[in-house]
């Protein structure tokens, strides 16, 4: 479950540009990406899809949509708690992304401070990958 206050901070954030998911007229999920016009270095700040709506190709088809709604994309980032082995299997194994980076107490992300977070800047956990998928033109 993702904590409302991280739904918030992604839909609120500069350069959000948010989307609803909607199979056969209904509300499955909903995605949030930033998109930076001048460097075209872009993020994924939020994908999520009822879990009922789990491995039925929903989360693939909406990313293959987000790569064509936003073609000039030199480079796509995002994140996911190194435990969330679905979301790294689904962002490695069928959307193309490498893993970057790992985030741990040791290795901290410098963009998220403690005050954020209150457990020394690791949203949700001690341990986030970074992926980073590369386009190529």
């Amino acid at each position: 479950m993702i904590p409302r206050e991280d739904v918030e901070k992604s839909l609120h954030g500069k350069n959000a540009e948010a989307f609803r998911i909607i199979v056969e007229g209904n509300g499955v999920g909903g995605v949030v990406v930033s998109i930076n016009k001048e460097t075209q270095n872009n993020a994924l700040e939020l994908l999520y899809i009822n879990p009922d709506c789990h491995s039925k190709g929903i989360g693939q088809k909406v990313w293959q949509m987000i790569e064509e709604k936003y073609p000039e994309t030199k480079i796509w980032e995002t994140h996911t708690p190194y435990f969330e082995t679905r979301n790294i299997h689904f962002y490695v194994n069928r959307c193309g992304f490498h893993i970057v980076e790992f985030f741990n107490p040791r290795h901290p992300d410098p963009h998220i401070t403690e005050i954020e977070n209150g457990d020394g800047g690791m949203p949700g956990g001690d341990g986030f990958f970074r992926f980073e998928k590369v386009m190529q033109k």
